[in-house]
């Protein structure tokens, strides 16, 4: 079992996900960032050369897929 260990090194699953997450705070202000673009008119579909934004649901929900959160379900 050693043998194993010594194989993989000092890699463990657990810290490479933690590393990828990012905190609370960061998703809120990715948030604020996107939703901000749509206010000022800034905010594409898709790519820069799409077309823009100009419901607020549809902005919203690219800003919650940007910064990794769920929307939340209707009951």
């Amino acid at each position: 079992m050693t043998s194993q260990k010594a194989n993989l090194g000092e890699f463990e699953p657990y810290q490479v996900r933690n590393a990828k997450m990012k905190s609370k705070a960061q998703k809120q202000a990715k948030v604020k960032k996107v939703m901000e673009e749509f206010k000022e008119g800034a905010l594409h579909m898709g790519s820069k050369k799409g077309p823009v934004v100009k419901k607020p649901r549809q902005a919203l929900a690219i800003a919650l897929s940007e910064a990794g959160i769920s929307k939340k379900k209707k009951k």
